[in-house]
């Protein structure tokens, strides 16, 4: 299983499992679309949207595990 971190590209997550979408839209990432997407990481997006990104990557790792 990949880890994702929080340097990791909105893109980045989305390669990885296409599924975490809903995850991300909840922390207000809705620009999958965008080229900000492929660019910022989701420190950066959390920031930009006012949500914690290490809670943003422990739901989105537990999420991955609980698929495998």
């Amino acid at each position: 299983m990949t880890t994702i971190t929080k340097d990791m590209s909105i893109g980045e997550v989305m390669s990885i499992d296409r599924t975490t979408a809903p995850i991300l839209m909840e922390y207000g990432m809705h620009c999958f679309g965008c080229p900000f997407s492929q660019m910022e990481s989701l420190e950066m997006g959390c920031a930009a949207h006012g949500q914690d990104v290490n809670e943003l990557v422990e739901k989105l790792n537990r999420y991955l595990a609980e698929k495998e």
